[in-house]
């Protein structure tokens, strides 16, 4: 119990500042929303980010995770650092240059040919943040989640500043002040999406500098041997991560090739629903929040007796409070979508993005059961069987997009990301099973999955013919506080004990 009050230390303290950050993150979309002129500019706004995703992980290749293994050998803790910062510097500059070369090619390949400049940006954006994901990893396996989230909450704040600089107010003034000093750095030329990449990039090079400690510690020495066993290690863990990001963004390129709209209308649908998809997405924040604790914990505690029964125990609580968050986002999405972002902004068009909020959250809970479950194959070096299942995942997400959008839309879409991570989900769990038995609640735990999906359910269908929005809020609330009240009766001294016993 010690141990989970441990994790759960470490995950509050990268978590305020994470959540802080993330709401920003998440604001700052919703702002763009009622910035960028048209739904379908937030379309190409959030395309490239899906792509960029991709992108991500062959840039990252593993490393982070190979690097977590890795550190609990003695005989490599004097090269580690440097020979992963070594190989990860160098594929950088190379993946980067590729792309600043075949910028207008790709450009057409995303549909965006008249704008390759997106592509060199985000050239230098994914280079710098591949090179800051071991300054990052250090700083976690040395227990500095403080520091960490700071710089990660920084990030994120100079990339909002920046974007309602250069989207909100300079077209603000460019139109009524044009004289303004603030102009002196803006050129109107520049597109609102454009720009919003452009502080993204400020964000990443600024990101750098505040790891200036953790980039000084690194020497150019570059230990092959070690690098070749962990790209042995690591290197199914790409194609784990290549056909996640098939699972969570190939929706979004999809939907804008295979919608039966013409392009302009494409892209306008890929935006209303990429705005419902981070509603949704309010639970990933709690999801990697965790796994930013969870990931060195789970390391640690692997060479300890009673390890299968905590990593059960960190199942059982993680899945209570993501239920919890869930109805959150399912119980109040229609009320705030309705009031804060729609009547306000004027764009109706958004509405039509509400009914696949419940398919997606449920599919990141899924999710987050998921990466609890994947610590088996981690452990056990077998992180080829792992691809295998993520593999099975982005086969399910391919044949149900192409499958269901031309038939239900985005509906299907978010179908088909619901239906991808439950079948990985209980794929894993047997699989695991297996190879490294834990000691899971399976029965607690889907008595919980089955109480919050009936208050959801029950939410659903008393509150369609209300018109009040006071009284859906009301309802919601009510149906959260069922959920947390039931909780706690049951698990009343087991969340005493964890509280009061010293880590």
């Amino acid at each position: 119990m010690s141990s989970i009050k441990k994790l759960a230390g470490q995950t509050l303290i990268y978590g305020v500042p994470t959540i802080l950050g993330r709401f920003l993150n998440v604001l700052i979309a919703f702002g763009l929303t009622y910035l960028f002129n048209s739904s379908s500019d937030f379309g190409d706004y959030a395309l490239v980010y899906a792509y960029a995703t991709f992108l991500n992980v062959i840039f990252t290749y593993g490393t982070e995770t190979s690097y977590f293994r890795f550190a609990q050998m003695d005989e490599y803790k004097n090269d580690l650092y440097s020979t992963t910062l070594s190989s990860l510097i160098g594929t950088s500059v190379l993946f980067s240059a590729a792309m600043i070369l075949a910028a207008d090619w790709i450009a057409n390949f995303m549909g965006l040919g008249a704008h390759p400049e997106y592509v060199i940006c985000f050239a230098f954006i994914i280079g710098l943040d591949a090179i800051a994901t071991i300054p990052f990893a250090k700083l976690r396996k040395e227990g500095k989640p403080m520091k960490y989230a700071l710089i990660k909450f920084t990030n994120i704040v100079i990339t909002v500043v920046c974007t309602l600089y250069f989207v909100g107010l300079c077209p603000w003034l460019q139109q009524h002040h044009p004289d303004s000093v603030f102009l002196t750095i803006y050129n109107p030329n520049i597109s609102q999406v454009g720009y919003a990449f452009l502080s993204n990039l400020i964000a990443s090079v600024a990101t750098l500098l505040m790891l200036f400690k953790e980039l000084a510690q690194f020497r150019p020495k570059f230990n092959s041997a070690l690098w070749k066993q962990m790209m042995v290690y690591s290197l199914p863990l790409v194609v784990v991560g290549l056909a996640g990001m098939v699972n969570e963004t190939l929706d979004r390129a999809l939907l804008g090739k295979l919608l039966p709209y013409d392009e302009e209308m494409n892209k306008s649908m890929v935006g209303v629903y990429s705005a419902s998809y981070r509603i949704a997405a309010l639970i990933n924040i709690f999801i990697q929040i965790f796994r930013m604790g969870a990931e060195p914990f789970f390391f640690n505690e692997a060479n300890k007796g009673d390890a299968p029964k905590v990593y059960a125990k960190v199942m059982y609580f993680f899945t209570i409070i993501c239920l919890a968050v869930f109805l959150f986002v399912v119980l109040f999405a229609d009320t705030i979508w309705i009031n804060f972002l729609v009547d306000s902004r004027g764009h109706p068009e958004y509405l039509a993005g509400l009914p696949v909020i419940p398919l997606l959250a449920f599919g990141y809970v899924c999710l987050g059961i998921y990466y609890n479950l994947t610590i088996w194959y981690k452990l056990t070096n077998k992180t080829l069987l792992g691809s295998y299942v993520t593999v099975i995942g982005a086969v399910i997400t391919v044949v149900l997009n192409v499958w269901l959008i031309p038939k239900i839309g985005f509906v299907g879409s978010a179908s088909a990301t619901l239906a991808c991570y439950l079948v990985m989900t209980v794929i894993t769990y047997f699989m695991g099973q297996r190879y490294y038995y834990v000691p899971y609640n399976v029965k607690a735990i889907g008595s919980y999955i089955l109480l919050a999906v009936g208050i959801y359910v029950a939410y659903y269908f008393g509150t369609a013919a209300l018109e009040s929005v006071m009284l859906k809020l009301a309802c919601g609330a009510a149906g959260l506080m069922i959920y947390v009240a039931l909780v706690w009766k049951r698990e009343k001294v087991g969340l005493m004990n964890l509280a009061r016993r010293k880590g």
